[in-house]
């Protein structure tokens, strides 16, 4: 009785999992779909892995790992045939696409159903760890210069350095473009460069934010009270003209002076300095919010403490005013029209630039059919 029992779950337990592996194949299909027509755009997300993860739930690394399997199964079809039937699982066709081609698809699936999924994933990163090379290196003469030019409102950084000291930067950068996050527009290949730029600028901050000399590794900025009101640029001490909303997520963000002036030019009052939480008040608020409050982002990379009424609009300091949100999210709310409103709760409500309210997570189930809420999906975000 109890075999015929076992024999009978065991049975159920692999229609079932044939059942989810063809559903987690329709699901990759969608998945390649939606990064084609870039059907995650203006959704709150910076890219389609982070629109995966927030929509549901899954992390960013897996996000990441199914993006890459949906593209690649759209030339693996005998792996796609495997997943569909349920030969081989989800977690092993993931690490198997990465090693597979055309060519060696139809030997390496025998081979993955009878090793493990980690075992698949470890030939996989030696198949893709880089050859190493010896480097000889040199002392050389080295630079870093930066000047302001286009009146002030562009500032060029140019440094020439041995290869060894170049790399070290070079990884640095790269490191630090890996965790920053994709703005709205930027994200191709091409855009790489931005990011870059991104990634210097948030090295910069934090190594300002950590400066004990609190008036040596502080930024001012000269604003006009007519200039602001008017939507016009101030400037930067030291040479630099600032967008209005730059110049508020700065001083939300930022180790920054405001020093208000008269059309004459003469200090009307000074900003405050500190808008930085204290220590003990940073502590409690990545506790209480764990990451950034933006609707199932959580990043923890890159988080700063958002006033919810803005800090140069006159909101304290206080942990009732205050959110963590990343860098991605921070700017979307700074400058590209987004806004947040907090309930005597503590919960947030996120709205778009055109004032609609922001609902995160996947449609109600009653509401959802894979292949029309899909189709549906993609033309509303496809339309132009």
């Amino acid at each position: 009785m109890h075999v015929e029992l076992n024999e009978r779950l065991t049975e159920r337990l692999d229609t079932e999992h044939a059942r989810m592996c063809d559903a987690q194949l329709g699901m990759f299909r969608l998945i390649a779909d939606m990064d084609r027509f870039d059907g995650w755009r203006d959704s709150g997300a910076r890219d389609m892995a982070h629109w995966l993860a927030m929509r549901y739930g899954i992390s960013n690394w897996k996000a990441h790992r199914w993006i890459a399997a949906a593209r690649a199964l759209e030339r693996l079809p005998l792996i796609a045939a495997a997943i569909g039937s349920g030969e081989l699982g989800p977690d092993k066709a993931v690490e198997l696409t990465r090693l597979a081609t055309p060519e060696t698809e139809a030997d390496l699936i025998p081979w993955a159903r009878r090793v493990s999924s980690g075992a698949i994933r470890r030939r996989a990163e030696r198949a893709e760890r880089a050859p190493l090379e010896a480097v000889r290196s040199v002392e050389e003469s080295r630079s870093c210069s930066y000047y302001f030019y286009d009146e002030g409102k562009r500032m060029s950084l140019v440094a020439d350095l041995p290869a060894a000291q170049g790399a070290v930067v070079a990884r640095g950068l790269e490191r630090a473009v890996e965790r920053i996050p994709v703005m709205p527009g930027e994200e191709d290949e091409w855009c790489v460069d931005a990011r870059r730029a991104d990634a210097l600028v948030a090295l910069a901050a934090g190594r300002l934010a950590r400066d004990p000399d609190a008036d040596r590794s502080t930024v001012v900025v000269h604003a006009s009270l007519d200039a602001l009101g008017a939507g016009e640029g101030s400037e930067i001490e030291g040479g630099g003209i600032a967008h209005p909303s730059t110049v508020h997520r700065l001083l939300c963000s930022g180790r920054v002076q405001v020093v208000f002036e008269d059309r004459a030019g003469n200090p009307v009052r000074l900003g405050r300095l500190r808008r930085e939480p204290p220590p003990w008040m940073m502590r409690q608020l990545r506790h209480r919010d764990g990451g950034c409050r933006f609707p199932g982002c959580g990043a923890r990379a890159f988080a700063d403490a958002h006033h919810v009424r803005w800090w140069s609009r006159g909101g304290p300091t206080d942990l009732d005013n205050l959110v963590l949100l990343c860098s991605f999210h921070h700017r979307l709310v700074h400058e590209y029209g987004w806004s947040l409103h907090m309930d005597a709760g503590g919960d947030a409500s996120w709205f778009e630039p055109d004032g609609t309210r922001y609902r995160a997570g996947p449609a109600p189930p009653r509401a959802a059919t894979r292949d029309g809420s899909s189709r549906m999906l993609l033309r509303s975000r496809a339309a132009p």
